[in-house]
């Protein structure tokens, strides 16, 4: 079960993923403790977006996984946000999972970003300049994490 489409979207635009290596389009997480990140606040770092649920037997696996990796890579510029798919669980039930993880958990997104063919795990990866470079269903893994990320990881931060 995906996001409603009402918060995969800004205004009325019609809902399109973004696409590897063009641009990211904007948009605006709302984090479970009400604040809210964007797309430029986040220049300059490699962002990860997870799309996750609770019932997503993959998602068990990775969520730890990323969770590690973020605690190990932040330092280096990695921002890692997971972005939950419930809606059928009051966020207070969500609760005890996010306080575990020490990556950011969004309740909601605005912008053109979701499940990718409404499957979970689905993930974005968007580079220190704002552009998408890695855009999939399915889960990662170790290799996965290491062969996208740390080639980003290793990319100067944009001067301007």
């Amino acid at each position: 079960m995906g996001l409603p489409l009402a918060l995969l979207t800004v205004g009325a635009a019609p809902f399109k993923q973004p696409v590897v290596d063009q641009p990211a389009p904007p948009f605006e997480l709302t984090l479970i403790d009400g604040t809210k990140v964007d797309l430029a606040g986040l220049r300059g770092q490699v962002v990860v977006i997870n799309f996750w649920a609770t019932w997503c037997v993959p998602c068990k696996r990775e969520l730890p996984l990323l969770d590690t990796y973020y605690r190990l890579q932040k330092k280096n510029g990695l921002r890692v946000f997971a972005v939950t798919t419930e809606t059928s669980l009051p966020l207070r039930n969500l609760k005890p999972v996010f306080a575990a993880m020490t990556i950011e958990s969004a309740r909601r997104i605005k912008g053109p970003y979701g499940p990718i063919g409404n499957a979970v795990p689905s993930n974005f990866v968007i580079d220190r300049a704002g552009r998408v470079r890695y855009a999939k269903a399915g889960s990662f893994d170790l290799d996965d994490l290491n062969r996208i990320l740390i080639p980003l990881l290793n990319e100067p931060a944009p001067t301007s």
